[in-house]
């Protein structure tokens, strides 16, 4: 244990964290200074942060673009049946653009309600809970509770929503949720560190095909569903090598995968070239 731990401390320490902004949904709250703009854009980049980064970011640079230069105060003003034209036309894969406006009435509705996104998820958080579960299910319970009929004339929920709010509470690994918690509670590296009271040790990793494959073969989880159980093991192994900040080690794992360091297969000799080979399971 002791040697797979220098070998991921080591590609923490030397990770490129300016270059992983220009190619992160996390560019766009980058571009804010206060913590109610940063918030926001994160939570709106987060949700729309699937598949291919060179197609999803034009979608989140449009809609911010749109959105002024204090998405914060426009949301806050937000009336959907006024304004709803200013994103025509927009939308991304699974979501239509009624999905897209629905988003944006929704933070609407929950910044008026709780004054943050923050707030909302403290209604459910408890700092005696092991993780940040309980917090997250609690803010999305909040977020399809609000009526949307202003937006599809009633009050449902279309697959396309759904698909930007997936909660612990239904299995889901929550892989864009857990990032922009990341971003929101993390307080070094390249994330923000704005929510204060919630332990770094709280937050559950964002699980992508490349952070399941690696940690299956390092032993840190033998689940073969890609899911919240899988997310919480995996982030508990992590604390073998840092109690306080397990996450830190989000960016090793993650950049050993998407740098083509490591094969989509194990076979025969093609872990040769590996740095993990003699500490793989």
């Amino acid at each position: 244990m002791e040697k797979l731990k220098d070998i991921l401390d080591k590609f923490y320490r030397e990770y490129d964290f300016k270059e992983r902004v220009l190619h992160d949904p996390i560019e766009f709250p980058h571009q804010y200074k206060n913590p109610e703009d940063i918030e926001v854009s994160g939570f709106i980049a987060s949700c729309l942060a699937y598949g291919r980064v060179e197609l999803f970011k034009p979608v989140i640079k449009k809609i911010l673009w749109d959105m002024g230069k204090s998405p914060y105060d426009f949301l806050l003003s937000f009336d959907v049946r006024k304004q709803r034209n200013l994103f025509s036309g927009i939308k991304y894969r699974f979501n239509e653009n009624d999905d897209i406006v629905c988003l944006l009435h929704i933070l609407n509705v929950l910044l008026k309600r709780y004054g943050s996104i923050e707030d909302a998820f403290k209604q459910s958080y408890k700092k005696e809970d092991p993780d940040i579960g309980n917090g997250l299910a609690g803010l999305i319970d909040h977020t399809l509770n609000v009526d949307t009929s202003k937006v599809y004339w009633k009050n449902i929920h279309p697959l396309g929503l759904l698909q930007l709010f997936p909660s612990p509470s239904k299995g889901s690994a929550c892989k864009r949720a857990n990032l922009f918690l990341r971003w929101m509670v993390r307080d070094r590296d390249i994330d923000f560190g704005i929510w204060k009271g919630i332990p770094k040790n709280k937050l559950i990793i964002p699980l992508d095909t490349h952070i399941a494959k690696i940690s299956r073969c390092l032993g840190f989880t033998r689940r073969t569903s890609s899911d919240w159980k899988m997310a919480v093991e995996i982030t508990e192994a992590l604390k073998m090598f840092d109690p306080e900040d397990p996450l830190k080690y989000d960016f090793a794992l993650c950049h050993h995968g998407i740098s083509g360091v490591c094969s989509s297969k194990r076979y025969e000799g093609g872990c040769s070239g590996c740095a993990l080979k003699g500490v793989i399971q």
